[in-house]
């Protein structure tokens, strides 16, 4: 398994099958975030990173399948495994169709389980997964050497890199052109799934507008994004 955690939203609203279902993927090395009903899956969603949802049908305030539907007017990416004790192909058809990747009936086997969410998880970092950069990257007339942790800014003065600023950089260029979420860096460079409310990031494009832009006020390369995140650019 990948060196950081993955994390999944867990949508349960039977408190025993919802604490054994935790555990399990806990001892499987999963970060597990657990809700009991529609609406405060849809909150969370909105507010934090997750690589897979695991969400029940029959579920207080606002049904599974709406939930399903809603996800997916904002997000075609997150892979969405449907536990429901219908079991008609019409209830499988119907699940799937409002945009969930996999569809199990209850009762079902654990392992197999375990087994749909390390393939949903998996075959869903190949499709989004993005070319490894190489140690050395250039552009404009900067340079980053990600193994040296260290750069050469535009007028050629080195600078050395902490592990954070090396990793955040890289996560942006890896996505050049794309949008990162605030809570995608915060998972996957600080470790933590958590709504971000500090000023930590935006310290960071600072530091990098300073090294690389030659008008850090009006930037080329590095970029916030209003309410959503940031963007590395390269023409």
């Amino acid at each position: 398994m990948d060196s950081r955690k993955f994390s999944i939203l867990l949508v349960e609203d039977e408190e025993n099958l919802h604490e054994a279902l935790k555990l399990n993927l806990e001892l499987e090395g999963y970060e597990v975030t657990g809700s009991y009903d529609g609406a405060n899956a849809l909150k969370l969603v909105q507010q934090e990173h997750f690589d897979l949802i695991i969400l029940d049908v029959m579920l207080p305030e606002i049904d599974g399948i709406s939930v399903c539907e809603t996800i997916r007017l904002n997000n075609h990416v997150i892979p969405i495994l449907i536990l429901s004790a219908r079991s008609s192909s019409a209830d499988r058809v119907l699940g799937l169709k409002k945009g969930a990747d996999d569809y199990l009936t209850k009762p079902f086997n654990l392992e197999e389980l375990l087994l749909r969410v390390d393939k949903l998880i998996r075959k869903n970092e190949q499709l989004t997964g993005k070319r490894p950069l190489p140690d050395v990257y250039e552009f404009g007339k900067n340079k980053i050497d990600f193994k040296a942790l260290e750069c050469f800014t535009k007028d050629g003065t080195k600078v050395t890199l902490s592990k954070k600023e090396a990793m955040l950089l890289k996560l942006l260029i890896e996505n050049k052109n794309e949008v990162v979420t605030r809570e995608k860096i915060l998972q996957s460079v600080w470790g933590y799934n958590v709504y971000p409310t500090t000023r930590t990031i935006d310290n960071f494009i600072l530091n990098f507008r300073k090294y690389f832009e030659t008008d850090s006020r009006n930037p080329v390369y590095f970029h916030s994004v209003r309410s959503l995140g940031y963007k590395f650019t390269d023409a």
